[in-house]
């Protein structure tokens, strides 16, 4: 009953769009930076910040193998891609094992050292680090390269973008549940 509740709740808030599909998209828990191009060129990169004001950490994303330099295929000329700064578990506990190796200090949790690795003053060690990246957002756009999220994404994928393979367009509720019971 839940089930049918939820999804009659949300027909009846959409009614003028039929049919109704539902994104789902994972959290990744890592630091939120937002890339500006211009005629498809990697700009500027700038964290969240306080939310108001961000930090510029252009020079350290460059330093990122998942941010395209510049963008492939036909973007529009100027847009802000947002995404999520992150270092897998996995990458984590080797990156840990090669500083206890070396005899330095150990890091905490993945994601504070990910957001660690961007701020850092020297571009050459945020290198050294296995951040990776997801394009999930967009924030300035000069022209919209499609009409829904995963339309976006898909559009992400085509500029180089690595985006989220969890994420999953559903028809129902009950889909998008079953889901995240997975």
């Amino acid at each position: 009953r839940q089930i049918a509740a939820i999804e009659n709740e949300i027909t009846r808030y959409l009614a003028s769009i039929a049919p109704i599909e539902i994104t789902a998209e994972p959290k990744i828990d890592g630091l939120s930076l937002s890339l500006r191009y211009e005629s498809g060129d990697l700009v500027h990169a700038v964290t969240r910040g306080d939310g108001t004001t961000g930090e510029n950490v252009t020079a350290n994303a460059r330093t990122i193998a998942d941010i395209p330099q510049r963008l492939a295929g036909d973007p529009p000329a100027v847009i802000e891609v947002r995404g999520e700064v992150y270092m897998t578990k996995q990458d984590f506990a080797e990156l840990n094992a090669r500083q206890e190796a070396a005899g330095k200090q150990t890091y905490v949790n993945p994601r504070n050292t990910a957001a660690g690795s961007l701020r850092q003053l020297d571009p050459s060690v945020t290198a050294e680090r296995p951040l990776k990246f997801f394009a999930y957002a967009w924030g300035e756009v000069s022209e919209l390269p499609a009409d829904t999220q995963m339309g976006m994404i898909e559009a992400f994928r085509d500029f180089g973008f690595v985006t989220n393979p969890l994420m999953e367009v559903f028809d129902s509720v009950e889909g998008l549940l079953a889901h995240h019971h997975r």
